[in-house]
């Protein structure tokens, strides 16, 4: 089996999806993008008031292109699980948990196996915790981010095709 990091595959047709989330960036941190790029123009300005708002436009556009890019996908199919750019076979998957409020901040701090895989976002506070079967894998879970950790709970908790 290949091991946590592997780079995902496209889900064929013959693959159905039962669970897909985007973990897009909080309203706030579009916010802050805003705030940022327009601080481009007090870089500039001194230049000249165009280039203060090329400037500006420039890094907007930077901006929001890195954080469109680096938005990861959670996938549950009725054979695999992919959070981000991993992919696990449904096979591997052990007890799924799904954690709130403090019991989430634990998750993510104290509690937190270093072999563990994360694709976690700070700006979504419930997380994950997909237990790994596989023997020949160190990992032994992934914590993955989700907005609707019970429904990911309940695809994860459907039984896999073999």
């Amino acid at each position: 089996m290949p091991d946590a990091t592997t780079p995902a595959s496209g889900a064929s047709t013959a693959d159905p999806i039962v669970y897909s989330e985007k973990l897009w960036p909080a309203w706030w941190v579009w916010i802050v993008v805003l705030g940022v790029s327009g601080a481009g123009i007090l870089v500039f300005a001194p230049i000249s008031m165009a280039a203060g708002y090329t400037g500006a436009a420039v890094l907007l556009v930077i901006l929001v292109a890195i954080l469109v890019a680096s938005t990861p996908a959670i996938v549950v199919t009725r054979s695999s699980f992919r959070a981000g750019r991993a992919t696990l076979p449904r096979t591997f998957t052990g007890t799924v948990e799904a954690f709130d409020g403090d019991e989430a901040t634990a998750e993510r701090g104290p509690r937190l196996n270093g072999l563990a895989y994360l694709c976690i976002r700070g700006w979504i506070r419930p997380v994950v915790r997909v237990e790994l079967t596989d023997p020949e894998d160190r990992t032994p879970y992934w914590l993955v981010s989700s907005r609707h950790p019970d429904r990911l709970v309940a695809a994860l908790g459907e039984a896999p095709r073999r």
